[in-house]
């Protein structure tokens, strides 16, 4: 029987991404709930979405501390009183460690992990890294998140063509569009109960 997951949605931007959750959510593609959407900067527009939707958003500030372990606490103690069954990564440029919610963590990446991601490869960069390479065939990757930026057992993956007069927009529309149905999949998949960690794979299991 499907679950109708918690999420806390971590975003530091415009929110495009929980925005496509909530519209699957409004119109019955995804079984879920968002309980929380915690921000790392006070003027990402996602924060703004999410009180049109009437859902609590915190801002957890990374520039106010000067690490990360102090960043993650202050993370976690804002995570606590919502207990979300999922932690969704949604553009979140900071790293989160997962602590009591380790195999409860999915991020999205825009690009064919293991390939264009770790640190400094996030958003327009890692399209014009794939544009500069010459690569004929670009993705995204839908993952369980780790203590290490865009690493972690892969659930899902897919591929867009890479075109011969693409540029970073262009390229990004096609990857970002593929993200829309990708990562919704994931989530209700694990609503689901239908996604197996071995090692660093994730095996899918057919419906019941």
């Amino acid at each position: 029987m499907t679950r109708l997951p918690r999420l806390a949605v971590l975003l530091s931007g415009g929110g495009s991404t929980l925005q496509n959750l909530l519209d699957r959510i409004a119109d019955g593609r995804l079984h879920a709930r968002v309980a929380l959407v915690v921000a790392s900067r006070a003027d990402a527009f996602g924060l703004e979405r999410a009180r049109r939707a009437g859902i609590p958003a915190v801002t957890v500030a990374r520039r106010t501390f000067p690490a990360s372990g102090a960043f993650n606490d202050a993370l976690h103690a804002a995570l606590a009183p919502h207990a979300p069954d999922l932690v969704v990564l949604a553009g979140f440029l900071s790293l989160f460690e997962p602590r009591a919610y380790a195999g409860r963590v999915m991020n999205v990446h825009p690009a064919l992990i293991p390939a264009f991601c770790g640190p400094g490869f996030y958003g327009r960069r890692v399209h014009a890294a794939v544009l500069a390479a010459g690569a004929k065939v670009s993705g995204c990757t839908v993952h369980f998140a780790d203590e290490q930026y865009d690493h972690g057992p892969i659930i899902l993956q897919g591929c867009v063509p890479v075109l011969d007069d693409d540029t970073v927009d262009t390229l990004a529309a096609r990857v970002q569009g593929l993200e829309c149905e990708l990562y919704p999949r994931a989530i209700q998949l694990w609503g689901e109960d239908r996604l197996r960690v071995e090692g660093q794979r994730v095996r899918v299991l057919p419906p019941r």
